[in-house]
């Protein structure tokens, strides 16, 4: 009896643990699946360097910085600074994740100097990717570190967007120091906007007198590329210590004419591909000491312009090409090749808002035209009176005539109305488009206050950024902008001081501004069968 309740107590205590078991089991199972635990947010911490972070008398080739858990290397060779620059990058180690991060230098530093790295973003945790926001570790290779501090604020001259990633460099201003510098020579300082920060900030400076320059460095070199960069820079020289905050517009320099090749394309057309504006260029072509005509447009979205002359097979030709002070001979052997066929297109397709001029553009010159072999039609087929105007630069035949709302057109050519340069005519064409009503758009008025100074330009760009209309204005402040598309447009005034109908970039060895841009701050909603109002006062920035 007693070994019977012995075991039925046992079976009963085996029965109870298991389930204690189970519930033990799920409980567990449940927590895990209900949160997984809090997700780490708090960035890594450096518990110790060597040499000592701010160390004097730096003499050493290596740098440990220790952290408090595992750390990451990410995007180093961007976030990176290093002021000043070294001509060899130091050596950034591990590759993998690690509580060390090794600095090997290789380069020789300088007397009397203090170094900064500011790693920006690049030392994350290894888990979550928590960066170690804008850690700076700063040494000096003198007695003393370096204190004194510049903000900087960059900006585009004439976009609204402003870059990312944009160099900020001082060069010292000393008895060896030529404005060439920027094209050759590292700098003294250098800092960086990187990817998040609006304000460019110099810390570790020294007393002194320096040239204030920005890039959006193509190559990463810390050297003006003109091909390649845009540039920014102080008119005159700064002294450190100063509590300014400096704001630098960027721009593209315009590059000097410059004519990199002549080739021929077809049997009439050859190609002259360039570097610069090819504005005022001037072109001679010349068969011995005969002058041959010739035809200069312009080569569709390349820089290039398409030359077109007639020279038979084996002619030797020499072609002057010049602009201010460029000035180069090409000498060729006419070949034997195929003619350009003929071909035509319309602009615009479809529909013709108010705003537009209808065009037909050709591959080739247009020679002649005979409007007698043209007619224009609207729905009710009654003729509608135009007139023709040629651009040759182009090649684009435009037509101009009263447009109506509502009204469908049919632009009908017949065989021969076109002559291109080969004396080749066109078949009959045939071109179908509309109007839309005028209730369809809307009306812009803006009232410029407080305007410095004559002529400016005027224009409102769409949401890709294009401009979209313009007017120019050397005395009148009010500025109509009649039947827009309805859209949200960005409006945008230009002091033309040089009145060449354009905006005109700075140059940094004449130590010029580009032109002045003045943004309005908001965009503006031009709805159809909408008439706006708008006041600009300019003196707000």
């Amino acid at each position: 009896m007693r070994y019977e309740n012995l075991e039925l107590m046992q079976k009963k205590y085996c029965n109870y643990l298991m389930i204690l078991m189970a519930f033990f089991l799920i409980g567990c199972a449940k927590r895990g699946s209900i949160s997984g635990g809090k997700k780490d947010t708090i960035a890594p911490v450096m518990t110790s360097s060597l040499p000592k972070n701010f160390s004097t008398s730096f003499n050493g080739k290596e740098i440990k910085l220790t952290f408090d858990e595992y750390v990451k290397l990410k995007d180093v060779s961007k976030q990176l600074i290093i002021s000043p620059p070294m001509k060899s990058q130091p050596e950034i180690l591990p590759a993998t994740a690690s509580k060390t991060i090794t600095i090997k230098i290789k380069d020789t530093l300088q007397p009397n100097t203090t170094y900064s790295f500011n790693f920006g973003k690049s030392i994350q945790d290894n888990n979550e990717g928590n960066p170690y926001q804008q850690f700076k570790y700063v040494f000096s290779t003198g007695s003393y570190i370096d204190s004194l501090t510049l903000g900087v604020k960059t900006k585009d001259a004439i976009g609204k967007k402003v870059d990312n990633f944009v160099s900020i460099l001082l060069y010292e201003v000393n008895e060896k120091y030529t404005d060439s510098a920027i094209y050759k020579q590292s700098p003294r300082y250098v800092t960086n906007t990187l990817d998040s920060l609006k304000l460019g900030k110099f810390e570790n400076l020294k007393k002194g007198k320096y040239r204030l320059v920005a890039l959006k460095d193509a190559n990463g070199n810390n050297k003006f590329d003109p091909k390649t960069d845009k540039i920014a820079f102080q008119k005159d020289f700064i002294k450190i210590p100063n509590d300014t905050i400096y704001e630098l517009e960027l721009f593209k320099e315009e590059m000097p004419f410059k004519s990199v090749n002549f080739t021929q394309a077809s049997a009439a057309k050859y190609t002259l591909g360039y570097e610069g504006k090819a504005k005022d260029v001037k072109i001679s072509v010349k068969r011995g000491t005969e002058s041959i005509p010739y035809i200069v447009s312009k080569f569709p979205k390349k820089d290039s312009l398409q030359v077109w002359f007639k020279a038979i097979k084996g002619d030797s030709i020499s072609v002057a090409v010049s602009q201010n002070k460029f000035k180069k001979t090409y000498l060729l052997k006419v070949k034997d090749q195929k003619k350009d066929s003929i071909n035509f297109s319309a602009e615009p397709v479809g529909t013709l808002n108010f705003r537009e001029t209808f065009a037909i553009n050709s591959n080739t010159p247009i020679n002649q035209w005979d409007v007698a072999k043209m007619k224009l039609i609207n729905k009710d087929s009654a003729e509608v009176k135009f007139t023709t105007e040629y651009d040759e630069f182009h090649q684009k035949l435009k037509f101009l005539f009263q447009k109506e709302p509502l009204e469908k057109y049919n632009l009908k050519l017949l065989p021969g109305a076109l002559v291109n340069y080969y004396d080749k005519k066109n078949d009959t064409l045939s071109y179908n488009f509309t109007t839309n009503n005028l209730s369809d758009y809307g009306n812009l008025k803006v009232t410029l206050e407080n305007v410095k100074r004559f002529p400016v330009i005027v224009q409102l760009l769409d949401e890709k950024g294009d401009v979209a209309a313009s007017e120019y204005s050397d005395k009148n402040k009010e500025i109509i902008f009649d039947l827009l598309e309805p859209n949200k447009y960005t409006l945008r005034v230009i002091y033309d001081d040089d009145k060449d109908k354009s905006w005109t970039p700075g140059n940094f060895l004449e130590l010029r501004q580009s032109e002045e841009v003045i943004y309005f701050p908001k965009e503006l909603d031009v709805r159809a069968n909408w008439d706006v109002e708008q006041p600009f006062d300019l003196s707000t920035r």
